[in-house]
C-alpha cells in the first residue's frame, strides 16, 4: 500500500518547517570481506567480487529488495550455511543494485507528524516468520523503546521511525549492496555447454560517482526498482517551479523560502500525497493561496475496512492470477479504493474542518469562496502550462473548469475556461512502475511471440518473466517486484520464488 500517512495539525513558525530527517546510515563500496568485521548488525550474505558469476542480482534496494535479502539472512540463520539445497553447497551470492547514494523510503514525502497508513505487523519478516531478528517489534526492543512504543496503544507508527527501522534492517546488508548504481540494461547471454539455451544474463548499471559503466553477471535478476514518477502531459518534466511530490520534501523550502510570504501555490490530484502537501502548506505558510485541483467532484476516503483489506492477503494471489482477465481487470478497478486516489479518513476530517472554518471567517456564499486562501477546485483539468507574465519566475495554468456540468444551479451550463498564475506547482500524479520494459529492450526477440511493438512483457504466477520456450535454462530467469499489478492483483508483489535457493522469499505488504 502507500506509504503516505495521516498528517496532524500543527503550529506554523517564522522559519521554514522542518521536514524529519531519516536515520542516519552508513553507506559502504563494495570492499573485500576483510573489511567488514567491524560492523555492528551484519547478516550472514557476504561480499562477492564484481567479477564473480553471482547468483542473484537485484535492481533497486527498497523495500522489496530489503525484504528479499531479510528472507535470504532468516533462511541461512534457521539452516546455518552451508545452505541445504540441491545443487548449492554454500551461501549465495547476491548484490543489490541501489541508484540512491544510501537507503531511502519516500523521503521526498516524510512530512512532519506523518503516520503509517498500514499496521507495523506488515513488516520486513512478522507475516513470514515473526521470529525474525528483522521483526519491527524487535527493533523497537533493539532500540530499547518496545515498552514506550506499546503505550501508544497504535499500530500505526509514525512514518520518521518507521524509515529508521528500515534503514536500520538496511545496514544489515551494507557489504551485498552496492549504492550508486543506476541500472540501464539487462542482457542474456548463453554459454557454450548450454544447447543454445540463455543461462545467465548481464546487468550494466551506471556509476554515478565516476560515470562509468559497469556489468554483473548474474543467473538470477530481480527487478525491484519501485516506481518513477509520473509526471503527465502538459505538465513540464523539468521546470524549476513545478515538481513532483516525490521530492516534495527536498524542495519546497527552495521554491517556497518565506513561510510568511503570501504565495500562490497549486498542487495537482486527489491522493493522499496530494492532501498531505495541501495540509502542509497550509499549517506552515499561513499567509499562502493553496489552490488543490482534482479531476472529480470530491475528496474520497481510502477504504481500509477488515474485510476489504483481505485483498491484501497473501492467499488471494493465487486467485487473482486465475481469474479471467476481464473479471481480473474488473476487480482490480474495485479495489482501487484501498490505495489510489484516495485520502485516510482523519485526514480528510482535519481539512473539512479547515475549509470550514474559512466559511466561518470569509463568508459562506460563492462569491466569497473565490477570497479563501485555501480551496479545493473540483472538476478541473489542466491543458496547458507556460511561463507566468504576471508572477516573476512562476507558472501560468490554463484549466478546463467542468464544475458547472455537475454544480449549477440553472439548466444547460456549460464548462469554462480558466487561467491562474502561481509560484510554485506540485503535481501528485502517481508513479510508472515499468522500469523492466525499458532494462529488457534487448532481451525481446526472447518474448513468447516475438518483439512485437506493443507487446508487453508478461509474468508468471511466482513472479518469473515468460520467456519463449527452450530460450531461458531453467537455472536462470528474471523476477518482477512492486509491478504485477495487472495479473496478481493490488497486493501482487508479496511473494518471489527462487529455484535455487528452493525457498518462497517474502516481503513486507508495504
Amino acid at each position: 500500500m502507500s506509504p503516505h500517512a495521516d498528517s496532524p495539525d500543527g503550529a506554523a513558525d517564522n522559519h521554514s518547517p522542518a521536514i524529519q530527517q531519516a536515520c542516519p546510515v552508513f553507506a559502504t563500496d563494495c570492499l573485500e570481506d576483510s573489511h567488514f568485521p567491524e560492523l555492528e548488525n551484519r547478516s550472514h550474505l557476504r561480499y562477492t567480487p564484481d567479477d564473480e558469476l553471482y547468483d542473484l542480482v537485484c535492481v533497486g534496494f527498497g523495500p522489496a529488495s530489503l525484504g528479499i535479502a531479510v528472507a535470504l539472512h532468516d533462511t541461512l540463520e534457521s539452516r546455518g550455511p552451508p545452505i541445504d539445497v540441491p545443487g548449492l553447497n554454500r551461501s549465495p551470492k547476491v548484490v543489490f543494485l541501489e541508484k540512491q547514494h544510501q537507503f531511502h523510503w519516500h523521503a521526498g514525502m516524510l512530512l512532519p507528524g506523518a503516520k503509517m497508513q498500514i499496521t507495523f505487523m506488515k513488516d520486513m519478516a512478522s507475516m513470514r516468520n515473526p521470529r525474525s531478528e528483522f521483526t519491527f517489534i524487535n527493533y523497537l526492543f533493539k532500540n530499547d523503546r518496545l515498552a514506550e512504543f506499546a503505550n501508544l496503544n497504535t499500530f500505526l507508527p509514525q512514518r520518521v521511525e518507521y524509515e529508521c527501522y528500515l534503514k536500520w534492517c538496511a545496514s544489515w546488508f551494507e557489504e551485498v549492496v552496492s549504492y550508486n548504481q543506476e541500472v540501464v540494461k539487462v542482457v542474456p547471454e548463453k554459454s557454450s555447454t548450454s544447447n543454445g539455451k540463455f543461462t545467465t544474463f548481464v546487468v550494466t548499471s551506471r556509476n554515478l560517482q565516476t560515470g562509468k559503466l559497469e556489468s554483473r553477471r548474474t543467473k538470477h535478476v530481480v527487478v525491484a526498482a519501485g516506481g518513477r514518477p509520473n509526471v503527465p502531459p502538459p505538465f513540464p518534466s523539468k521546470h524549476s517551479k513545478v515538481a513532483h511530490s516525490s521530492r516534495f520534501s527536498h524542495v519546497y523550502n527552495k521554491l517556497l523560502p518565506h513561510t510568511q510570504h503570501p504565495y500562490n501555490v497549486a498542487i495537482i490530484g486527489n491522493g493522499q500525497s496530494a492532501a498531505e502537501i495541501f495540509n502542509f502548506l497550509h499549517i506552515h505558510y499561513p499567509n499562502s493561496r493553496t489552490r488543490l485541483l482534482i479531476k472529480g467532484g470530491a475528496l474520497r476516503p481510502s477504504d481500509d475496512s477488515p474485510f476489504v483489506n483481505e485483498i491484501f492477503n497473501p492467499a488471494r494471489v493465487d486467485s487473482t492470477f486465475n481469474r479471467a482477465s476481464e473479471l481480473r481487470a474488473s476487480s482490480i478497478r474495485e479495489d482501487k479504493g484501498t490505495n489510489y486516489g484516495v485520502v485516510r479518513l482523519n485526514l480528510l476530517e482535519h481539512i473539512y474542518e479547515t475549509l470550514y472554518m474559512q466559511r466561518v471567517r470569509y463568508g459562506n456564499s460563492p462569491e466569497a469562496e473565490v477570497h479563501w486562501p485555501h480551496r479545493i477546485m473540483p472538476y478541473r483539468c489542466v491543458t496547458e502550462v507556460e511561463n507566468s507574465p504576471v508572477v516573476k519566475d512562476g507558472v501560468r495554468l490554463h484549466i478546463r473548469d467542468q464544475s458547472p456540468l455537475y454544480l449549477s444551479e440553472v439548466p444547460d451550463a456549460t464548462e469554462t475556461r480558466e487561467i491562474l498564475d502561481f509560484d510554485a506547482v506540485f503535481v501528485a500524479t502517481g508513479y510508472h512502475r515499468d522500469l523492466h520494459e525499458t532494462l529488457l529492450q534487448d532481451a525481446r526477440h526472447l518474448m513468447p511471440r516475438g518483439a512485437l511493438n506493443d507487446a508487453k512483457w508478461e509474468v508468471q504466477r511466482d513472479y518469473r518473466l515468460h520467456f519463449a520456450d527452450n530460450t531461458v535454462g531453467d537455472d536462470a530467469g528474471v523476477w518482477l517486484q512492486g509491478c504485477c499489478e495487472s495479473s496478481h492483483g493490488v497486493s501482487g508483489f508479496p511473494l518471489a520464488q527462487f529455484p535455487a535457493y528452493g525457498t518462497s522469499l517474502t516481503r513486507s505488504g508495504i
